[in-house]
Parts: C-alpha cells; structure tokens; sequence
C-alpha cells in the first residue's frame, strides 16, 4: 500500500511584498512570517533591497525579474514550475485581482486548493462592468476568498458565490506597535516635546485625507493654540500639502518616508492618530479597512477615521475613537479639537483600543485562522 505523499509548501503568489512599502505587502507578509518556517514559498516581484530581505526570511523567496507581475504566460511557467517542482497542493494569491486569472494553469500543474486574499481595490472592481466580469472570473477558480470587513464582503458577495467568502483581516503585532515604543525621541528631534500632537502615519494620496487635516487645522490652533500636526509618509501628495501647510506657521510637520522599523516610534510620538479617508471616484477609490488605525490603537492612541468604505470596521465609534465624515473640514476639525483638548478622555480611548487589538486583531489570532483556511483542503478527484 503506497504511504500518502507528504504535502508541499504552499505557494504565495503575489505583487505584494516587502521590501516594498505598503499595507498589503506587510498583510502578506505576516501571514507567510507566522507560518512554520519552510512551509510556504512566496513568488514575488523584485524591489530595490530585496536580496537582502530575502535571506532574513524562514522561508523561500522568488524573484520575478521585474517590479510587476501580470496574468501572462511567462508569469503562469514560473508559478507552474513552482507548484510541480515542488509538490505545492494549495495557492494563495495575495491579491486575487488580477493574479487570481493564474489559478487554471496552476491547478493543470498539480495545485488542489487555491486560496486568493482581497483588499480594497477588488471590492471597487466589483462596481464597474468589465472589472467585475473579471472578479467573477476570478473568483470562480478559487475555494476561498477572503474579506477584511462587512463592507468589502457585501461588495464581493454580488459577484462570488458566498460560500466562498471568508473573514481574513491583517494582524497587528502588539509587542512592536506600543506605548512607549520611542515617540519621545521622534518628538525631541523634530521639536515637538511638550506639545499635543495628531500624527497621520499614511502614504500622501488624496483618499487618506492629508488635506482635509490641513484645511482643517487653523479651525485647531484655534482651540489649541500649541497643537502641532505631524504627517508621516511620502507620496504623490506631499509637494501641495507643504504649500497649503507653508502658512501655518511651522505647526504641520512632515516626516517623508519612514522605514518600517521606524513606524512604531512615530506613531508613538502623537497624542491622537487622524486619518480622515474619504472614498472618491464614484466610489472606486475606497479604503478597504485601514490596518494604521488598528496599529495606532495598539500603540495607545485614541483615532480619528474617515468613513470610506471598511474604515469603520478598524474603530469603536466613542470607545476606541471616533469616525467622521472624512469630507467636512468642520467635522475633522471638531474631532480633532475634541481630543487634543480632553487628554483625559483621549487616554482613555486609546487603552481600551490597545486592550481591543490585544483581544481581536493580534497575529497568532490571524495566523490561526489563515492555517484553518489552508488545512482544509479538497479532495482529490476519483
């Protein structure tokens, strides 16, 4: 009687991944970093830094030769090569738009169960008629596909058989996103010691709502006069965003791009976490969830966030913090004043979002969930 074969390492196949910056990328890898080590492959595009990263991992690492993998051929051959020389029987797709089109050759190359992860942007594509031809398509090869929120799952729910659907949300790592994780140095290097501070940790688009924090901060000073804002990231945004800031007197700070390993201490360094996310193009460029509020409420901060979308699943409106229509410079303006003015209350926010995030969204919790999304596996055919 033949002994049944040892199954392979999964195949995480994905644009997503670090050394690029960005939530999803961090998102994918968590799920591939909480895994036993050597039981996941990741096949991803190259990035500037990436040989090093690569060799810190627990596992292995593909480099497609470019920065951008789409749905073609030569990108079906790795994946496929992947799966038959090494025995992988389930896919995980990091984004399944559009990779997720790859599914049908690598199931022809040996893979039985093929797991595809959504974010924000599939949820748009299923409101516009083509894309959503497609999503369809996509979700039609998959045994699971994951949502963060109630928000992104009704939208998916119209074009994938619900069955499919399942909650997969991304972790936060509750022993780096803290307290005390170095905000009082950031403060001193830029000046800030003393001061109440909101903090945005975000990339500088028009959907995170930069601008509406800065439209809305004369309406602060106002109420509190030492009040600074501190902007952290860079982005496409940051060059209008100075000049509107430029009249402010030095009260609007920005960080440009941070390092990863730097985020904690940066959003330790504020007083309230705003990011006032507004949806935008007919409803097409929307937040899925907003990992930074939940890594912000880790860090003790009480926070502010836009209502687009998922936004509202990453807060306890009046307990963790407050959401707000990230389009009214007068409501950002009153949410702000309200909690920069009342550090008691604004404390006591951001410990009962720490205790939340400790309770509902850390990653062994997540890890746990992904492993029972993996392990339940078809059968194979008869």
């Amino acid at each position: 009687m033949t002994e049944p074969r040892e199954p392979g390492p999964a195949l995480v196949v994905t644009n997503d991944f670090p050394p690029r910056p960005g939530g999803i990328q961090a998102f994918v890898h968590g799920l591939a970093l909480h895994r036993p080590p050597g039981s996941m492959i990741v096949y991803a595009p190259s990035w500037t830094g990436c040989e090093a990263f690569d060799r810190r991992q627990p596992y292995r690492v593909v480099r497609h030769p470019g920065r951008l993998m789409l749905p073609v051929p030569g990108v079906a051959r790795r994946a496929a090569r992947l799966v038959r020389e090494h025995g992988v029987e389930t896919v995980v797709f990091g984004a399944a738009a559009p990779l997720g089109l790859l599914a049908p050759a690598l199931r022809t190359a040996g893979a039985r169960r093929v797991v595809m992860l959504t974010h924000g942007h599939e949820a748009s594509w299923a409101r516009l008629p083509g894309p959503r031809q497609v999503l369809a398509r996509i979700g039609a090869h998959a045994d699971v596909v994951t949502y963060l929120g109630e928000y992104t799952r009704g939208r998916l729910a119209e074009v994938i058989d619900p069955g499919k659907l399942a909650r997969l949300t991304p972790g936060v790592d509750t022993s780096v996103f803290r307290p005390g994780a170095g905000g009082a140095e950031v403060r001193k290097r830029l000046g800030l010691s003393g001061r109440p501070v909101a903090v945005c940790v975000s990339r500088l688009v028009s959907r995170k709502g930069q601008d509406v924090l800065v439209r809305a901060w004369p309406k602060v000073l106002r109420a509190v006069p030492e009040a600074a804002l501190l902007l952290v990231g860079g982005g496409p945004g940051r060059r209008a965003l100075q000049r509107a800031a430029a009249r402010l007197g030095g009260s609007v700070r920005f960080t440009g791009p941070v390092p990863w390993s730097a985020l904690p201490a940066h959003y330790d360094a504020g007083d309230v976490f705003a990011m006032p996310c507004r949806t935008r193009l007919g409803g097409i460029d929307v937040e899925g969830l907003g990992i930074v509020y939940l890594e912000a409420s880790a860090t003790g901060l009480p926070v502010i966030a836009g209502s687009s979308g998922g936004a509202p699943d990453a807060v306890r409106h009046g307990e963790t913090g407050l959401v707000v229509d990230g389009t009214s410079v007068d409501e950002v303006a009153r949410a702000l004043i309200d909690l920069l003015s009342d550090p008691g209350r604004a404390r006591m926010m951001g410990e009962r979002g720490r205790a939340w995030t400790e309770r509902e969204w850390s990653w062994p919790l997540v890890a746990a969930r992904f492993d029972e999304l993996l392990g339940s596996r078809t059968r194979p055919p008869s």
